[in-house]
């Protein structure tokens, strides 16, 4: 299923942006709608027994066995306060990852989406959209998240760089030999060279992992080694060690690899075990959390019903 055939089904979405902003009047009104976690697969007469977003009581309202996890809502949820935003997107997150321990793998949907009108317009949302989003759950069932994260508690050093790197060593000769203006020349050098020796080692043990761990998962992704804060990174990387020994805080070492997998519940003890033989290299402590629901993976659905362009669901 492509990214063009959810955004042609995903019109009737709003998907509010720039939560955070100061000037929140600016925001469009909503006499009546249905603010949107997520999307699973219920019966009817299903329950979710949590509160959502500011407290409001959730509900799941289902369609021919799809159900929406909602909450009521008459407005959108925007504010100058940047702890209120985080508060607010937590529990959003907490919303889905409950869903999805109680129906199963849920289709997320980013944070302050909204469906204009009420539960019966919801359900004919469900009715109208059934194929595109039977497909969406189809295609997820039984697969969540992970995480894994490579950290080499004591670095090498440059010293032992230099004596494995022929070009480091010249460098090294040439610089203590050297005059001032020249020495300052060659250490630039020498400090870029040292540089991509780090990089293309990162790299080896990144895509030496990817292609081990993509014969257990169905998508392995790389991260960024030093993410910016963010919710995602928060509560995927939160969760307890599993399989694979813990890992500390990249603080403690140096961070060789990050990566994303989707993998089916069935074969993460296949992938525990890989990331057991990783850990067992002396100096390397890896750390592997989830099940999480799919963020990364979950397909986008919602738009900001402009310009056709719809942003990713996951926080």
């Amino acid at each position: 299923m492509s990214e063009r055939d959810l955004e042609d089904h995903a019109d009737r979405l709003e998907t509010i942006e720039g939560a955070g902003t100061t000037e929140p009047a600016d925001a469009p009104s909503i006499d009546e709608g249905r603010y949107l976690y997520c999307l699973v697969r219920a019966d009817e007469g299903a329950t979710l027994e949590t509160t959502g977003v500011d407290g409001e009581p959730v509900s799941v309202v289902v369609e021919n066995g799809i159900g929406a996890v909602v909450h009521a809502c008459d407005g959108i949820y925007d504010s100058g306060d940047l702890a209120q935003i985080r508060r607010w997107l937590v529990r959003h997150q907490t919303v889905v990852d409950e869903a999805g321990q109680a129906f199963g793998t849920p289709i997320p949907f980013q944070f302050d989406t909204i469906l204009r009108g009420d539960d019966d317009g919801l359900r004919e949302w469900l009715r109208e959209e059934r194929t595109i989003l039977e497909q969406a759950l189809e295609g997820l069932a039984g697969h969540w998240e992970y995480r894994v994260e490579v950290v080499e508690i004591d670095p090498i050093d440059d010293a032992a760089l230099i004596e494995r790197d022929d070009r480091l060593r010249d460098l090294d000769e040439r610089i203590a030999d050297a005059e001032e203006g020249t020495a300052f020349l060659l250490e630039k050098q020498f400090d870029q060279r040292l540089t991509e020796l780090r990089a293309a080692r990162r790299e080896s043990v990144t895509a030496d992992l990817q292609e081990r761990l993509a014969a257990e998962a169905r998508e392995v992704h790389a991260l960024e080694r030093s993410p910016s804060a963010g919710l995602s990174d928060d509560v995927a990387g939160g969760g307890s060690d599993s399989n694979a020994s813990a890992g500390r805080d990249a603080d403690d070492g140096e961070t060789l690899a990050r990566l994303t997998l989707l993998a089916h519940e069935d074969d993460e003890g296949a992938i525990g075990s890989v990331l057991d033989d990783v850990a067992a290299t002396d100096g390397l402590e890896v750390r592997f959390t989830g099940p999480w629901p799919p963020y990364t993976f979950a397909p986008e659905l919602g738009g900001d019903g402009t310009d056709g362009e719809h942003t990713n669901p996951n926080p």
